[in-house]
Formats: structure tokens, sequence, C-alpha cells
């Protein structure tokens, strides 16, 4: 059986191989938020993937749901679990709602902690870049931060591996500590990180999270090519008018096959899904994006799967046309 829990990029810091992202794309239902949460934490998963602009469906009205009712979860668990959030989207319509500027990093960590609940953020990441210019400024504060104790490792997401690099040698002429991890989109429909993210990551020994490892949901066994979605599901509501695009032709085909597979191997096409993203050495966890309870279950239970090689093999050359851009 795997060892479900691997060291974060070079640090030693244990974290579980699947994590629990806290988007809630499709759920706003507190009660069975709560249970997918308690879940994932009952299945051994120990990192909460969360920001600061999460909240329930989605919706900018619910901005920072998704922290408050973590911090319900985790008051007599919180040294068990590696939390992260982030920071850099807009959380308002003032001009300085947004963004990287020392202002809006020490006050948005202020009113994570609070709505958290606790004294630190293990792992605080830039939601996105923004400009070259500004990561003197951005990495700067994150060190106070750190000094301060309110943070432990910084990250960046949505990063190019260039920018990632350009990130370690500000963060080394100002003397601060580096990056902990990369978080991108890595999946069987989207394999754009293997170019460049991957040989910088395998060079340089960062962590890597990999996010939507299922292709937003595409790959989660609950769309059919030819069928039209359900219409309480994310793809069957706010992204209905771009179904038709992702489940046609060569794309429908090759979701077809990973059903064929998982059904061959006794598992399901969600698990065969996470199980391939893990299955390269580049990347420490995958994040599943799941929106209740039967999901992380299943995804969790991908921890201890190891495809057979020429399952690797079979999945890597049906996939190696698709590159889609997911998130």
């Amino acid at each position: 059986m795997y060892d479900q829990y691997v060291n974060f990029g070079t640090s030693s810091l244990k974290v579980s191989k699947v994590a629990l992202g806290l988007g809630f794309r499709g759920q706003n239902d507190e009660k069975e938020a709560t249970k997918t949460i308690n879940t994932a934490i009952d299945k051994g998963i120990n990192l909460i993937d969360c920001a600061n602009v999460y909240g329930y469906m989605d919706d900018r009205k619910n901005i920072g749901s998704s922290e408050k009712l973590l911090s319900k979860i985790i008051k007599n668990k919180r040294n068990d679990l590696v939390i992260t959030s982030k920071v850099a989207s807009p959380m308002g319509n003032g001009p300085n709602d947004k963004g990287v500027s020392a202002y809006h990093i020490i006050n948005q960590v202020e009113k994570s902690l609070q709505r958290l609940s606790t004294d630190r953020i293990d792992i605080y990441i830039f939601h996105v870049f923004e400009s070259i210019s500004s990561f003197e400024e951005q990495f700067r504060a994150m060190e106070i931060l750190k000094n301060q104790g309110k943070i432990l490792y910084v990250g960046v997401s949505n990063f190019k591996s260039w920018q990632v690099v350009q990130a370690l040698r500000v963060q080394d002429s100002i003397n601060a500590h580096p990056l902990l991890c990369v978080q991108n989109p890595y999946s069987l429909l989207n394999r754009e990180a293997e170019s460049e993210m991957f040989p910088m990551i395998r060079d340089i020994g960062l962590g890597f999270m990999a996010y939507s490892p299922l292709g937003v949901g595409l790959l989660s066994g609950t769309y059919k090519p030819g069928e039209k979605p359900q219409k309480n599901t994310l793809w069957g509501s706010t992204r209905k008018n771009d179904y038709e695009k992702f489940l046609s032709g060569e794309t429908g085909l090759f979701i077809n096959k990973v059903d064929e597979i998982s059904k061959t191997l006794g598992i399901e096409m969600s698990q065969l899904a996470i199980s391939w993203v893990l299955s390269h050495p580049e990347v420490t966890l995958a994040i599943s994006g799941a929106d209740n309870s039967k999901q992380i279950s299943e995804a969790a239970d991908a921890m201890t799967i190891k495809l057979p090689l020429e399952i690797i093999k079979e999945l890597n050359e049906a996939s190696c046309r698709l590159n889609y851009t997911l998130d």
C-alpha cells in the first residue's frame, strides 16, 4: 500500500497525497459541506486548501464563508491539520481590496485569521501572478508575516515556471525564506505543467499542488458524452454553455476510454484520474474540489491506488493531444 503522507517540497512537513479544496462550487448546504470536511479528515486527509475568496457556489456574495465554516470544524483538530489560504483576488470594490500590495496582504491575512479563528496560516499562497515589479514588496510582506508567526510557509498559484524562478531570485536577494510550493492545474485534460513547470520542480525541489485533477469535474464520472448534464451539476448550470465544446469529439472519446479503463480496474473514474496525477513524481498532492462527502471519500481512496505502468502509458498516449485550460 502507498504511504499516503509525503514530504512537502524540501521541507519536513508531512502532507496527505490528496487535499480537500474548499471552493464548494456546487455546494450551498452548510450541513453537507461540514460533513465533507469531516469525512476528508476521517479518511486521513490532513491538508485543507482554502482562500479568502472561497465561498458556497463560487458566488462572490458568499466570500469568506469557506474559512468561517472551516473554523467551526478545526477547533479541536487544528494541530493535526495543514491549512492554506490565498490572497490577491478581489474581496470588495475598494481600490485596495485586491492585489499584492503589502497593505492588502497584511490586511487580508488578519481577516483570514479572524475567519479561521486560528493564530496562523500554515501555507499562505499568492492566488495569481500580477507583476514582476511587485515581487519585492509582496515577498517582503510575506517575510514580515512569517517572522511574526502568522504564516509558516509561502506558495504561489497560477504562476508560469519562469515567474516562479524570478520569485525565488527576488526572495534570495532580500534574504527571505524561499517558496515552498506551486499550485497549478494538472489533469489528463490539461498537461501543460509537464513542458516547463515539471522540469523546474525536479531541479529546484518545490512542492507541486495539482488542482482540478478531474478537469473541473469532467473526469468525475458524472458527465457522459452524448448525454445532457443534470441541471443541478456545475456543467449543467453555470458552465452549461461550454459543455458540448468539452464533451464532444476527441475529448468525448477520451472520457469514454477513461470510463472503460476504470471499470476494467474496478475503480471509479475519479480515482483513476487522480491516481494518474499522483503517479508523477513531480506532484506532491492532488487537490480534490469535492462538493460532498461521497466525492471526497472516493478521492481519498485514490491515495492507496498504484496504477500499473501499462495503464499509465495508455493514458499518457491517449491524452497527449488534449490540453484544455480548465479552472
